[in-house]
């Protein structure tokens, strides 16, 4: 038996049908039920609860308490940056399917990634925030410029409180196959879209449907 992290065994808990919709059905961001979790997966829910409980001893899940109500949630965000990295690696050498619908549409324009945007807006946003070296890139890794601070400032955004996780991370996205900003910068950057109402949460979906005047105003902060 070799050495180091047990691979396997992580390929094996997100590699079942039922625990990998599970999964994507967590990466919006919001906790849900064992029953929610079983329609996702579409699976009973005895199995589904047999299966969240291997996705709990594996350390992908969370169990949160409420009244009489439990809610599972995805572990963190290295969890949720390596199922959009399995998406993509689906979505790129998997077997092909016939072109997804409008929702689907919707999903590359702009989506949640955990807590997080992701799509073409959130990739072109990325771009843009290093070209103007707000953000400095060094292969995958991302760092606040000199502007940085004073910049998301001016915008409402504070970068320089502590933090328990980084402040900017490159996550993989899966429709672009480039990366997007993810960290605590690209969280704030999320809530900062959705407070200003510039967009809102598609019902029952990961996508983000921005407004007319939500998307030139996104554009204009970010993409100027």
């Amino acid at each position: 038996m070799r050495e180091g992290p047990d691979i396997a065994r992580i390929a094996s808990l997100v590699g079942d049908p039922a625990r990998a919709n599970m999964l994507s059905a967590l990466m919006g961001g919001t906790a849900l039920t064992a029953s929610e979790l079983a329609l996702e997966a579409g699976v009973s829910l005895p199995t589904a609860s047999s299966h969240l409980s291997k996705l709990m001893e594996g350390g992908l899940l969370t169990l949160a308490s409420q009244g009489r109500h439990r809610y599972y949630g995805l572990a963190g965000p290295q969890v949720a940056g390596m199922i959009e990295a399995i998406t993509g690696v689906a979505a790129a050498a998997g077997p092909q399917r016939v072109r997804p619908g409008p929702r689907d549409a919707a999903m590359r324009v702009a989506r949640v990634c955990y807590d997080h945007l992701a799509g073409e807006q959130a990739v072109a946003m990325l771009d843009r925030l290093v070209a103007r070296q707000v953000l400095l890139r060094d292969d995958e890794e991302i760092h606040l410029g000199p502007s940085a601070a004073s910049h998301f400032a001016a915008i409402g955004i504070d970068v320089e409180g502590k933090a328990r996780r980084p402040v900017c991370r490159a996550c993989l996205d899966w429709s672009v196959r480039r990366s997007h900003l993810a960290g605590t910068l690209g969280a704030a950057i999320l809530d900062k879209i959705l407070a200003e109402k510039w967009a809102r949460r598609e019902k029952d979906s990961r996508a983000v449907i921005f407004s007319p005047t939500g998307k030139q105003a996104f554009e204009k902060t970010f993409l100027a």
